[in-house]
């Protein structure tokens, strides 16, 4: 029985009772509503054999009996079967008068009853209370973990999408408070060892750092962590914490971005993104990513004013009922679109036939083709853009930058934006020469689809793929899995083509 308690909990010692008395074995509310069988009848009032008792109908009847009669246990014979009834300790029995709101141990047995049946009954009714109320505990803490999983996750999808004074307000609530500047990390876990992981994450920065579980890959924990440590020391001056996960959990893969402002959430997650995909291929499983600027940093004035234009009747669109998505939730689904793909209905909580009907939306408010990689690229190019605070967009004084570009490929002709573009392709120009070059347009050119892609270049898929393999580890970025980087690599080559 103590064995039964503590491995089977109260499903355990049912089927044990049921056993033991040859029968049915249940808990019952104060009401006769069944809450927990086991036995024969245990799913329906008639099951074979032909004299099966009507189980649902007995307890009750016994129920409705004990509680008239205000009795601390019950036993009815009717025809064929004995119906026992013991009221489970437990709080309500501090005061007599809430004995009859506790819920009972039924049992039905056939005729006669076993001996020693009635003093086993007794004898269980403690293990089976604590482990009703431990059962119940179990049940509370998951739904606390899963409500300060949620919130995490809310604050999470609100820094990406720049709402950041909301996200501070839901914040406030846990713990810990969210730091600034920060780096992002993204931890790739082995198996379903997640929650484990974040048990380690947490243990290895004393809890300084946001931990959320990502809410697209089943793998996946994202770290917002506190950047005023420095790369190299950790919180007492040791080893960083993204270095320390990687040690100390096997078949553990990390990717750290740079230090960017909380605000910069999402620049930081595909950064850290990007430096996943490389540390995949190498032996440490931990990398840092590269400097690289964003795109959207030298864009100058003028590129800021065409992403205006652009995004212009996406953000002043307004719905013609109240249930539809407003301006603010149909970019933050083109952002999530752009990031994810289709994974972007489980990011935003959606399903996929409302997440295409408002990408069908938006590109017509866009007049854009969602399903061309140009369109696409303009578009993630533009929410990047406006995402990015004026001041550090704009380093240049509006009057020598002149007006707002009038296409996207006028802002790709600025010098700024033409050295990001050689600094995005160079990695491929040496040693890998022509082939990685061929590859890379080739992708690109086909959509980033994989099969076009091999038939163009007259391979198979999986050498396609495994050419793109090695290409994400010399760009040091990911291609093949989104949050992906063909959009800059996109916006690099067209930048390339437009200045010859």
């Amino acid at each position: 029985m103590q064995r039964l308690a503590r491995n089977g909990g109260t499903a355990g010692l049912l089927r044990w009772l049921a056993g033991r008395a040859g029968g049915w074995a249940g808990i019952a509310r104060s009401d006769g509503t069944v809450l927990s069988a086991s036995g024969a009848a245990s799913s329906g009032p008639l099951t074979a054999p032909a004299d099966a008792p009507d189980v649902p109908r007995l307890v009750a009847e016994g129920v409705r009996a004990l509680t008239e009669r205000g009795a601390l246990a019950y036993s009815h014979d009717t025809g064929a079967h004995t119906v026992l009834l013991f009221p489970l300790p437990g709080p309500h029995d501090a005061h007599a008068a809430d004995r009859g709101a506790a819920p009972l141990l039924a049992v039905v047995t056939r005729r006669p009853v076993a001996a020693g049946l009635t003093t086993l009954l007794a004898d269980v009714l403690m293990p089976l209370s604590l482990c009703r109320e431990a059962e119940a505990v179990e049940r509370k803490r998951r739904r606390v973990d899963l409500a300060e999983s949620r919130g995490r996750e809310a604050v999470l999808h609100l820094l990406m999408t720049g709402q950041l004074s909301i996200a501070h307000q839901v914040a406030g609530a846990l713990r810990p408070r969210l730091p600034d500047p920060v780096r992002v990390c993204v931890v790739e876990c082995p198996g379903d060892s997640r929650d484990e992981v974040a048990r380690v994450c947490a243990e290895a920065d004393g809890g300084r750092s946001w931990i959320v579980r990502c809410p697209v890959y089943a793998r996946h924990l994202i770290l917002v962590m506190p950047a005023e440590g420095g790369r190299e020391d950790g919180p007492d001056g040791g080893t960083a914490t993204d270095e320390a996960v990687a040690a100390l959990v096997e078949r553990c893969v990390v990717g750290v971005s740079e230090q960017v402002p909380l605000a910069d959430t999402a620049t930081g997650y595909r950064q850290a993104f990007h430096a996943l995909a490389v540390a995949r291929e190498v032996p440490g499983r931990h990398v840092r990513f590269g400097a690289a600027p964003e795109p959207a940093l030298v864009v100058g004035p003028a590129g800021r004013r065409w992403a205006e234009a652009l995004l212009t009747p996406l953000l002043t669109h307004v719905p013609r009922r109240a249930q539809d998505p407003g301006s603010q939730e149909l970019a933050a689904t083109a952002a999530s679109w752009l990031a994810f793909s289709s994974h972007a209905t489980d990011h935003l909580k959606v399903h996929r036939n409302t997440l295409a009907a408002r990408l069908k939306l938006i590109g017509e408010l866009l007049g854009l083709d969602l399903l061309r990689l140009a369109d696409q690229s303009a578009l993630d190019l533009a929410l990047r853009i406006r995402a990015t605070p004026a001041p550090v967009c704009t380093p240049e004084a509006g009057r020598r930058d002149g007006g707002a570009a009038h296409d996207l490929d006028e802002v790709l002709r600025r010098p700024a934006v033409q050295e990001w573009a050689a600094r995005q392709l160079a990695p491929i120009s040496e040693p890998w020469g022509g082939s990685a070059d061929e590859t890379l347009r080739t992708w690109l050119r086909c959509e980033g689809r994989l099969g076009p892609t091999a038939a163009e270049l007259g391979i198979s898929v999986p050498g396609a793929r495994k050419r793109l393999t090695r290409l994400e580890t010399v760009l040091q970025r990911s291609l093949l899995r989104p949050p992906s980087a063909r959009y800059d690599l996109w916006l690099a080559i067209r930048a390339q083509q437009v200045n010859g």
